[in-house]
């Protein structure tokens, strides 16, 4: 820069060409590497056939300069020819950063790039110098009053430099004492509860709440202003802070000195300004009421509400201030809420950014907010949570722009980003209810950027195979009502799953309706057909099915049948026998099964009709909102059963403080059969323990139990000749079953051991919870995390026990097993992972109890 100098006082004092004013024939750049003369050409303010005057040499020194580009510039003239010799800046080839753990080196590195520090910019050391004192303002703000920053620049070919940034953190000073001074009306104890920082104790491992930090403290000053204010001290004042540093760096003291003021209480409260709505329908927003002590919180709030109430008339741009008039003698304060609506606006024009795969009609059709309709803040905000609603964007937002050349109308810009809405793929999880579970899908909630739902899934378990197509498509209509249809296949195992030994096959079809009847409820429609198929196991329960199953015979009914000389006779034999026992030979309590009655095959037609309403604020994991469903189903009169089910499903959030949430969760269910059908088919039952039951119970296990089958016993030792003409003894000590799928006589091993009768389930199911969710620690997204500590309650109850039912019981408060213990639910890419460690409260001998429960991959 010096040099410039210099040579510019030569230039203008012994050049000739000056005072002759010589014309500019051509322009000669020396001394580039990286930049192009391009960019010199164009900052600098001559051109060829140009007069060299002092002033425009004195010009064009200063153009090039604040390019930023040059550390040095000379311009002189050889005879017609203007020469500009520069001196380029270096350019950053690199930037490394090392010891910084409290800020992000891509958090350093955005900042340095802001303010003018990035690879393959120009380097600028006063930059560098700036940036390295802000960085240490930065850490001074957090208390790290030892840290340093050392930065080194080294030079390398081609005009390039690298940059080192070395940083020291250091350690943040802890809080050793903060004191109040002026406070009478409350202590130091109070008002420090409200505090986020706090001096050093026991717990600040934890929370580290007694590490410094500026901001720390400024929001606390803000809390505790709040908090006098919110209280009817209208006249608090916080009149300095101090914040001592112990000679070491390490500890901080802090004072703060208030003045508390008196207590006011409010006189009146009125509006006053250009009230657009009537004046009734605004008051009914005015929180604060004679008599009160003043709060601030609440004349907020007003404001706020005000404001929402105008918007919602398409003021979007009024105004709303809460004036107080003080009377210091009184000790009172009247409010008065002046307004000012401005103009009301009207949405000219909506559209949308960012839907490349989505057609614009998709998004159109979730609009509450109408075009040429007044604007609504309320309707303009529902639109755009409805759009983040349909699971196709990752989020959405608004912008609101005003029309050019008038005061009274704006457009509406949406903006979403878009995220895959379809699924292909396959799974593998594990339960211990239902062992191994494989999957496979493809889902396809956005078929095509239509906004329809297309899906086709298979799964397989120990107790389950299935597979499924269904299709939706949720605008039907223009109103939003939806219609669907879905096929299916399933086969069970219940013996799988803690259930009374039985199987079914089920092959149905179903067509849905949806109406909405608010923004929040819902009514849907459901007709099907299902066929199901049901085989009875081995030792299938009397409730189910009593013969030709287990029998409990005395040996001498089968003298007749029975080769004295050998001890033999055949399975056929034996079946002869049975159909021609004596009179009385089965006793009264040997009712028969529900297959005995009505067969094992049952083609039935369904309707149902369901209400749902939901304010969730989630559709996995909620932390506040409500939802409650009733659902009925129902056959079709003319089906080979009928019968109905009803059932209703409720849970609600209340949110403790921002950590913490009680959810109250509930469901009660009834069914029976109606028409020639006495009782609700024992495979449509209810059952309850389990996740999303009674935790610390076995799934499935609580509430009735099925009637131990009868045992065909032998008096003596015997040998039988089954189907295929194979000898097999028989043992007087032993269990045996007649299997009819094979016509052999099979021991029981479980049934001779006296085996407890199994899980039966009823027709009547009352289940409630109670649930403390909080974060666990250590978490960083607490959005796929659930925690908690729950008291379950529930059981299962029959209106129709048969004489020989175990466990058995009508419906009952006394009846209801209660658990206690903590849970977690989190969900990973391999599905939701659910664990519980619940205890029973109250359970009887015959209940199964399950402290450790464990789900992966299973959907809940």
């Amino acid at each position: 820069m010096k040099r410039f100098f210099l040579y510019a006082l030569f230039f203008c004092l012994a050049s000739p060409l000056v005072s002759a004013q010589t014309r500019i024939n051509d322009i000669r750049v020396e001394g580039l590497q990286r930049i192009a003369a391009e960019t010199v050409f164009s900052a600098l303010p001559l051109n060829v056939g140009d007069l060299i005057t002092q002033q425009a040499v004195a010009q064009s020194s200063r153009a090039l300069f604040a390019t930023g580009n040059f550390d040095d510039i000379q311009i002189g003239v050889d005879k017609d020819v203007l020469v500009v010799r520069v001196t380029e800046r270096p350019a950053i080839s690199k930037i490394n950063i090392e010891g910084n753990k409290a800020l992000a080196t891509d958090a350093l590195l955005d900042g340095l790039k802001g303010a003018g520090l990035a690879e393959g910019q120009v380097f600028k050391r006063a930059t560098l110098e700036n940036m390295r004192m802000e960085l240490t303002r930065q850490y001074v703000s957090q208390g790290r009053y030892d840290a340093s920053i050392e930065t080194d620049v080294v030079a390398e070919p081609r005009n390039r430099v690298s940059i080192s940034i070395n940083i020291d953190e250091g350690s943040t000073a802890s809080i050793k004492h903060i004191n109040i001074v002026g406070n009478s009306v409350y202590d130091d104890e109070t008002l420090l509860d409200e505090f986020e920082l706090k001096p050093s104790g026991f717990f600040s491992f934890f929370s580290s709440s007694d590490k410094y930090a500026r901001e720390k403290l400024k929001g606390d000053l803000e809390t505790l202003n709040s908090y006098y204010l919110d209280r009817g001290y209208l006249r608090f004042n916080t009149d300095s802070i101090q914040v001592s540093i112990s000679p070491d760096r390490k500890s901080v003291y802090i004072t703060v000195n208030v003045t508390e003021g008196d207590k006011y209480t409010v006189s009146g409260a009125e509006l006053s300004g250009d009230l657009v709505i009537p004046e009734d329908d605004l008051k009914r927003f005015i929180l604060v009421r004679e008599g009160q002590v003043f709060s601030q919180a609440l004349v907020t709030s007003t404001e706020e509400f005000l404001v929402k109430r105008l918007g919602n008339e398409g003021y979007n741009f009024a105004k709303v201030r809460g004036i107080p008039e003080v009377d210091e003698d009184a000790g009172t304060v009247a409010l008065k809420f002046f307004i000012d609506p401005g103009k009301r606006t009207y949405v000219r024009r909506i559209s949308f950014e960012g839907n490349e795969r989505t057609a614009d009609e998709v998004l159109r059709r979730e609009m509450r907010q109408m075009e040429a309709a007044p604007a609504s803040a309320d309707k303009i905000e529902l639109s755009r949570i409805r759009l983040e609603r349909l699971g196709y964007f990752k989020g959405a937002k608004v912008d609101t722009l005003e029309v050019p050349g008038s005061d009274d109308l704006i457009d509406l810009t949406y903006s979403v980003e878009e995220q895959s809405s379809g699924s292909l793929g396959a799974s593998v999880g594990f339960s211990q209810d239902s062992g191994l579970l494989l999957s496979a899908n493809i889902q396809q909630n956005n078929f095509l950027g239509t906004g329809k739902q297309v899906g086709f899934g298979v799964s397989r378990s120990d107790f389950l195979t299935s597979a499924s197509f269904n299709y939706l498509d949720p605008y039907f209509t223009e109103d939003g009502v939806s219609r669907g249809f879905s096929v299916f296949y399933r086969a069970t195992d219940f013996e799988e799953v803690n259930v009374a030994s039985y199987t079914t096959d089920t092959y149905g079809t179903s067509v849905n309706f949806g109406y909405p009847i608010s923004e929040t409820e819902r009514l849907g429609f459901e007709l099907g057909y299902n066929l199901t198929s049901i085989e009875a196991g081995v030792r299938a329960v009397k409730e189910i099915k009593t013969s030709p199953r287990i029998f409990d015979a005395v040996d001498n009914y089968f003298v007749s049948t029975r080769d004295p000389s050998t001890g033999r006779y055949t399975v056929a034999e034996v079946l002869e026998d049975i159909a021609n026992l004596p009179a009385g030979a089965l006793t009264e309590s040997d009712e028969p099964g529900f297959l005995d009655e009505y067969g094992d095959e049952f083609g039935n037609f369904t309707a149902g009709i369901s209400w749902r309403q939901s304010t969730l604020n989630r559709g996995l994991l909620a932390t506040r909102g409500a939802s409650q469903s009733v659902s009925l189903e129902a056959s079709i009169p003319g089906s080979d059963l009928e019968y109905y089910r009803l059932t209703y499903n409720g849970q609600l959030y209340v949110p403790l403080s921002n950590s913490f949430t009680l959810r109250f969760k509930t469901e009660l269910g009834y069914g029976d059969g109606y028409g020639n059908l006495d009782k609700l088919p024992f495979y449509e039952h209810f059952y309850a323990g389990g996740f999303s039951s009674v935790r610390g119970y076995r799934s499935n296990t609580l509430g009735p139990r099925s009637s131990p089958a009868d045992i065909y016993r032998i008096s003596q030792a015997a040998t039988a000749i089954d189907s295929n003409g194979n000898a097999t003894a028989l043992s007087a000590q032993a269990a045996y079953v007649l299997d009819p799928a094979t016509g052999k006589l099979v021991v029981d091993t479980a049934a001779s051991l006296g085996d407890e009768a199994d899980p039966f389930g009823g027709n009547v199911l009352m289940e409630g919870s109670i649930e403390l969710l909080f974060p666990l620690p250590f978490v960083k997204d607490q959005r796929s995390v659930r925690s908690g500590l729950f008291l379950d309650a529930g059981n299962v109850f029959s209106t129709s026990c048969s004489s020989t039912q175990v466990n058995c019981s009508s419906p009952s408060v006394d009846e209801l097993r209660y658990s206690a213990g903590f849970g977690v639910t989190w969900i990973t890419g391999f599905g939701p992972l659910t664990f519980s460690l619940g205890r029973a409260l109250n359970d009887e001998k015959i209940d199964e109890t399950e402290i450790f429960q464990f789900s992966l991959g299973r959907t809940f």
